[in-house]
């Protein structure tokens, strides 16, 4: 299976989810492979921390991909890894497009402000261009980093939940420091003691993956 974590907006957690769904994955036994094709390289900054914080054991790994060809490179890693996740950048570019040529999932997180949810146009335009292409991609937009009052988190799900190029997930990531903490050490929050953040995290991942839940919320 590959996953695509992208969007047309910067800033929106897209290397966050990547990561954290990607150390869940491994966690559940799960063969996984992390594909960094964002040229600012933050997943794989995160890879370099996690390597030096777990270099007695083994880890998946993370490879940095781009170009317009970049869906030829991922499929020759489909045979070795059951799950692939792709942290593509926040622009509309050549690696994010080839990319979902391949996909069986496409993620778009928004945070619940003006100026991410008013990118709903270009990304809708976007989604139906590559619907054409790969008419069996499954698109899932979801609120990350949500707001801690809940007003402006409901205004975005109602303006989401109007589009019908893609599914829009009820479960939200809250705006909860551990996150950068995590990443900051090449960490998962999964691996954080944080029972709030994980317990959101993997809401969100098995609401948006229900056949790949078993025993994962025992992490």
């Amino acid at each position: 299976m590959i996953t695509v974590i992208g969007g047309i907006k910067g800033g929106t957690g897209k290397t966050t989810l990547a990561t954290n769904f990607a150390v869940l994955s491994d966690m559940h036994g799960v063969r996984t492979l992390l594909v960094d094709a964002d040229d600012q390289r933050s997943s794989s900054d995160w890879a370099d921390q996690r390597e030096s914080h777990f270099k007695d054991k083994p880890n998946f790994p993370t490879v940095a991909l781009n170009g317009k060809n970049i869906h030829q490179q991922i499929m020759k890693f489909k045979n070795d890894y059951d799950h692939i996740f792709v942290d593509t950048g926040g622009r509309d570019t050549m690696s994010q497009r080839s990319a979902l040529i391949c996909a069986d999932f496409y993620i778009i997180p928004f945070k619940p402000r003006s100026f991410d949810i008013w990118t709903i146009g270009p990304v809708r335009e976007l989604i139906s261009e590559v619907l054409l292409i790969n008419p069996k991609l499954k698109v899932i937009a979801c609120i990350n980093q949500s707001d801690n009052r809940g007003v402006d988190n409901e205004d975005a799900l109602k303006i989401l939940e109007e589009a019908s190029e893609f599914k829009c997930i009820q479960s939200m990531i809250g705006n909860r420091k551990v996150f950068s903490n995590a990443a900051s050490q090449g960490l998962g929050v999964a691996e954080m003691q944080d029972a709030k953040a994980k317990e959101e995290l993997i809401r969100l991942y098995q609401e948006i993956f229900p056949r790949h839940q078993k025993d994962i919320s025992k992490i």
